[in-house]
């Protein structure tokens, strides 16, 4: 029986250009091998480290042993201090949603805001419940359709590459792996984190689902092994944050705005010939999720170069458009201008860049503007 190895960054997927052909100076480089290998997850605590990990591990072990119905009254009583007392990034989500939905009124957008807040601490909660939830419940409380593509893809001997994003609680689609065949590998793509207590703790959490944690710096290498032994690979990529300036991005028009877009994941799943789906994920109601896939392409190789990011920002925003408030709106995605970008390449002599204005590629000038 033909073994499928599954992986998911359930983690901000970083960019993961940087893997596949990163246009940073060598010192970037030095400094990202320098870090990686300082905040291994092999890497032992100290004792007071370990400590601290042991008295925050039975504090959220506490919480979590609690009921859904429960923690969803502390997220009630944590969304009145959130968004009420302390006004959480109130100013980047009101800037962001005002710039996304100029079409709506004041008082649409405040619905949306409020809306906002309380599923955001209602994800807090949940991602707490995963230090303890069962498969069983997980499997209740998510549905799935669209595995057809999924499985056309195995059955013709080719991976799969999913895109998905910062939308509805993207850390319980670690659960996704649930419902694929009982012989793949479930693993997932993470970000090393700096504090080496909080990186340890998510692992633990995070693998419950019974998979296993690669480090982002050394997925690309992961993936060329279990080609070349002849192993499938499911693997998925949130690809919608703001990409770091040292990065080549992807523009287009993306929520009524200019955007940036991340286009490592097309880069690697084009490389690899595999199938591009995406997922889409709808919330029922409390606790509960739709993932739904959504064929993009199937020969990867044989498409234009961008048009996977460029559907992905489409589907992406339709999800978003559908159910406006379960975005990460906190999130400061529009703080980047093309002239950034130009800036930090011109400063460390990269020569080209590649942009889009939604419709087609366009190249930077002399002046540093990308837009046709």
């Amino acid at each position: 029986m033909m073994n499928i190895l599954c992986i998911f960054a359930v983690t901000a997927a970083g960019d993961i250009h940087g893997i596949v052909s990163a246009a940073v100076t060598e010192q970037h480089r030095t400094t990202a091998r320098t870090m990686a290998k300082n905040m291994s997850a092999t890497a032992p605590l100290l004792w007071y480290e370990k400590i601290f990990f042991g008295i925050l591990y039975t504090l959220i072990w506490s919480v979590s042993i609690l009921p859904l119905r429960v923690l969803y009254i502390f997220s009630d009583g944590l969304y009145l201090l959130v968004y009420k007392v302390v006004g959480y990034r109130r100013r980047v989500v009101r800037k962001n949603l005002s710039l996304s939905f100029p079409e709506k009124s004041e008082a649409e957008r405040r619905v949306i805001e409020r809306e906002f807040y309380h599923f955001f601490c209602d994800y807090i909660f949940e991602t707490i419940k995963l230090a303890t939830i069962s498969k069983e419940e997980m499997r209740r409380r998510l549905s799935v359709s669209g595995m057809e593509h999924i499985e056309r893809a195995i059955r013709s001997g080719r991976s799969v590459s999913i895109f998905l994003g910062h939308y509805c609680n993207w850390e319980w689609v670690t659960g996704f792996g649930l419902f694929l065949p009982e012989e793949a590998f479930l693993g997932q793509v993470y970000h090393v984190l700096e504090s080496k207590v909080m990186d340890r703790l998510l692992l633990k959490v995070r693998s419950r689902m019974g998979s296993e944690n690669i480090p982002m710096a050394e997925i690309m290498r992961r993936l060329v092994k279990e080609r070349s032994n002849g192993q499938l690979v499911i693997i998925g990529f949130i690809s919608d944050q703001s990409p770091i300036v040292y990065n080549i991005p992807y523009w287009t028009t993306f929520m009524n705005q200019p955007t940036p877009f991340i286009n490592g994941t097309e880069r690697l799943t084009k490389k690899l010939d595999m199938t591009a789906v995406y997922l889409d994920i709808t919330r029922m109601k409390r606790g509960h999720y739709n993932l739904n896939v959504v064929l993009m392409a199937e020969e990867t190789k044989k498409i234009p170069d961008w048009q996977l990011t460029q559907q992905y920002a489409e589907l992406l925003e339709t999800s978003i458009r559908r159910q406006p408030p379960y975005w990460l709106w906190s999130h400061n995605r529009w703080k980047r201008k093309p002239e950034d970008f130009y800036n930090a390449v011109a400063k460390d002599k990269q020569p080209n860049t590649q942009a889009s204005n939604g419709k087609g590629q366009g190249t930077n000038n002399d002046n540093g503007q990308w837009f046709h």
